[in-house]
Formats: structure tokens, sequence, C-alpha cells
């Protein structure tokens, strides 16, 4: 599967937070290293960093603020769940997008597909209550992973269980929950889950970062915010 298969999965812009955001509601937002303006002690206090969000959209006349993809992030840092003895080994680059918007927002599918796993991971810093779809289409089986979502998210969920393209299956989940971070929507492609049920990284390092990009493509792909 290359980024021309995954690219002609959609026509068009496709929402996968709140169908009533239109791709004219979405900004970016850039939290790499390269960022001087960056607050890194901002991103540390999820509740402040939520309130900053919000005057950053409404100063740009949006709803959501996206962006992330290959991202070299210091936020992880705060983190062990992170760390490597060797700086190359380090996870800190990150493999899908962020879609910031508030608590309780909901989690649309972008294509049909089925629930493959799910659980809570509740490192600190983690993705919290994840969600991760299966979806078979041209007889190619891929997935897409949702991360930081609200506890209700997972409840009754069952593996195997059916969702059409755009219809809700989750909703995001508040600092508490999320692995302690502004409410937002981690979204991410990933081809071969290797064996992990209800969890993939959402973060490589530099030595894994070929393999990572092959395995899980530029979401944007899929999503055509720009």
């Amino acid at each position: 599967m290359d980024d021309m298969f995954f690219h002609a999965l959609t026509d068009g812009f496709t929402p996968i937070v709140d169908a009533q955001y239109r791709r004219m509601d979405y900004f970016p937002l850039d939290l790499s290293t390269s960022n001087k303006d960056l607050d890194l002690d901002l991103l540390t206090r999820p509740m402040e960093h939520h309130i900053f969000l919000q005057h950053y959209l409404k100063q740009n006349d949006a709803k959501v603020a996206y962006g992330g993809y290959l991202e070299q992030r210091a936020i992880y840092d705060r983190s062990d769940h992170f760390q490597a003895i060797e700086p190359k080994d380090k996870r800190n680059i990150h493999l899908g997008i962020d879609l910031w918007c508030d608590a309780e927002t909901q989690v649309l599918s972008p294509l049909d597909g089925e629930v493959h796993s799910f659980q809570i991971n509740d490192n600190f810093g983690d993705y919290g209550p994840t969600i991760v779809l299966r979806h078979r289409i041209n007889r190619q089986v891929f997935h897409t992973l949702y991360g930081h979502l609200s506890m209700q998210s997972i409840e009754g969920k069952s593996v195997g269980q059916k969702f059409m393209a755009g219809e809700p299956f989750a909703t995001l989940g508040a600092p508490e929950v999320n692995g302690d971070y502004a409410p937002h929507l981690h979204f991410q492609i990933v081809i071969k889950m290797q064996n992990n049920t209800g969890d993939y990284p959402g973060a490589g390092s530099r030595n894994t970062l070929d393999f990572y990009k092959r395995n899980c493509p530029n979401p944007n792909l899929l999503l055509k915010i720009t």
C-alpha cells in the first residue's frame, strides 16, 4: 500500500471530529522543537493549554487545531514512557495527526471498518482510552488508531463491531483520563499492527523512523485537510 492507495480512499475533506466542522474550520498548530515561540511549560498544564488553544482558534476564526505528523516534539521528554538510553532511540517523532478541540467532541470513522481492539493505555503521557479500527478495502487490510478518548468511548465496545464511514463511535477525553493533555484526538494510520492490540507506538525514534514512515503513512492522505 502506497500513498496513492490511501489518497484514493476519500474524495475530499473527510471529517473525523464533529461532522459539523468544515475544512475551513481547521487551522494548523506547530508543536515541534523548531517552533521557537512554543511555551513548553504550558503544554504540561493541560487545562491552561486548552484555554490557550481556544483563544488561538478564536483569533484565527477556526474550530479545530491540527497538525503534528512527523513533528519532533519536546513534550515527550516529561514522560519515562518515551525515553531511552541512546538519544537516537528516544521516541519523540510524532507518527499521527492531532486534532485539538473540546472534550466530548464526537469522533467519526473516516471509512467503513470494524473494531480491531481497544484498551486503556494509562502510562503517563500515553493515549488513555484507545480504539483501533480495521479496514478491508480492495482486498487490502489496514488500521486506524484513535487515542486520548473518553472512558465512555470503550464502554460496550466489542471486537468485530462494525461502523460505517462518517458514523460516530467515540468522544474525546478530558486530561484526567487522556494521558494528561489538553483535549484532542490522536489519529494514526497503521498498516501492520505487529501483534499489538489496543495500542501502537504514536511516536518513533530517529533509529526507527524509516520503518514507521512506511507503516504509518501521513493521515492527511485520508483526511485531506490541506
